[in-house]
């Protein structure tokens, strides 16, 4: 019997990646594209919480769950909060998010085993409270996140995010359409960010002037955003790639596959999240989109996405996936 469900979804940093980790803002967008979702069934009596991550074949009950595993992290985080000794209940947990791609994988699958067990558990998890517990869960993958991932995907709407303050929900003037680009190498944020902090502890005036950079350019993205000219976007998105470049969080296939969109004609295009591979995101409108994601695939993206940003409720398009 179906006790309870969960579902999050993934997310795209706008801008401001790794600056935000240092107290610049950024700004995220949730992307209902793909999602992660978590579903609590009732077991047998004496069989324990049993966690079955079907992507990754993964089957074993919470007692004897590997150290670290943030799957148990997050189940042990929520029925603690909750609550619950460990039930006789089997949670199967399912994503759609490619995992190390800078789409918020991590946190979406937390916030959804968070969910799920909420409601079996005939509770409710408010968004400020599910964002705190995936944070928890969060270190494990990223060291020292900066709480993009859990605030945006926990919140479900755009969000303009300093760390250390309370996220605020930003408006959007107008819509308008981002491409999404999967290189199809992972990206793994906590080496990045790792890194990032060892090139601020060698050159912290340098660095620290790239993050007052990158901090002026949200500032003006969100002005954009908030006043209906979507189109400032693009020259903010190619000033955001090059600081990213000089930080060295860029690689050689994302920085092709930003030429590609710009030259195929987007009107500015970065990288987006960790870096060193996962996503690259373009500004295209109604004409440029279909151009913008063949010239993309033609790069060696694996996947592209092309989604509304403001009109929630409205699906995005995948535009391109090899062998679908």
């Amino acid at each position: 019997m179906i006790l309870g469900a969960g579902q999050a979804p993934g997310k795209v940093i706008l801008f401001g990646e790794h600056a935000v980790v240092y107290g610049r803002p950024a700004l995220a967008v949730p992307i209902s594209q793909v999602a992660a979702n978590a579903q609590v069934e009732s077991g047998a009596p004496g069989s324990g919480l049993i966690i079955e991550a079907i992507d990754l074949a993964h089957c074993f009950t919470l007692a004897q769950a590997p150290d670290g595993d943030p799957l148990a992290a997050a189940v042990h985080l929520a029925l603690a909060h909750l609550g619950l000794e460990a039930p006789d209940w089997r949670l199967t947990v399912h994503s759609t998010i490619p995992i190390a791609s800078g789409l918020g994988s991590g946190a979406a699958v937390s916030a959804a085993i968070m969910r799920a067990l909420a409601h079996a558990a005939g509770q409710e998890l408010l968004p400020e409270t599910l964002s705190a517990l995936v944070y928890e869960v969060e270190v494990l993958y990223h060291g020292t996140p900066s709480g993009v991932d859990n605030t945006v995907i926990a919140h479900g709407r755009p969000v303009y995010f300093v760390r250390g303050h309370a996220p605020q929900v930003f408006p959007i003037g107008r819509p308008f359409r981002l491409a999404i680009a999967d290189s199809g190498i992972g990206s793994l944020t906590k080496v990045t960010v790792g890194d990032v902090r060892l090139g601020w502890q060698r050159s912290p005036e340098r660095f620290e002037k790239l993050f007052d950079d990158i901090g002026q350019i949200v500032e003006a993205a969100r002005a954009a955003i908030a006043s209906g000219e979507p189109d400032r976007l693009g020259p903010l998105m190619d000033a955001n790639h090059e600081l990213l470049v000089e930080m060295g969080v860029s690689c050689p296939q994302l920085d092709r596959l930003v030429a590609a969109a710009r030259s195929a004609g987007a009107g500015g295009a970065k990288l987006s999240g960790g870096g060193r591979g996962g996503n690259m995101i373009a500004l295209v409108s109604a004409e440029t989109a279909g151009p913008v994601a063949e010239a993309l695939r033609e790069a060696g993206a694996v996947r592209v996405i092309v989604t509304p940003v403001g009109e929630y409720g409205r699906g995005p398009t995948l535009i391109h996936q090899p062998g679908r």
